[in-house]
């Protein structure tokens, strides 16, 4: 994998990521958070999907390695879910 794939890599998963993020209502974060959770829901995702034997619907070969592009997004929303239920939102500052 060269430096330009590593890098498309990256922006699919600030892709997946940021629309994980979307639908589970957690913005927290920037382009950063996005792509960790893009990555972390693939993780989390691909582990869903083996464990329900559903199969995979649409994967991106970046590199030679598969990157499943929806079941990314799903456990993206599964973990940011999670994250936005332990975290508290942020105090508001009294003028």
């Amino acid at each position: 994998m060269d430096v330009l794939d590593f890098l498309l890599l990256l922006l699919i998963a600030a892709i997946c990521g940021a629309v994980a993020q979307t639908i589970a209502g957690f913005s927290r974060g920037g382009l950063l958070v996005a792509i960790a959770v893009g990555f972390i829901g693939a993780l989390v995702g691909l582990w869903l999907q083996r464990a329900t034997g559903l199969p995979e619907i649409f994967i991106v070969e970046v590199g030679g390695k598969p990157f499943p592009i929806v079941w990314s997004i799903i456990g993206g929303v599964l973990f940011a879910a999670v994250v936005g239920l332990l975290t508290r939102p942020p105090r508001r500052a009294v003028y």
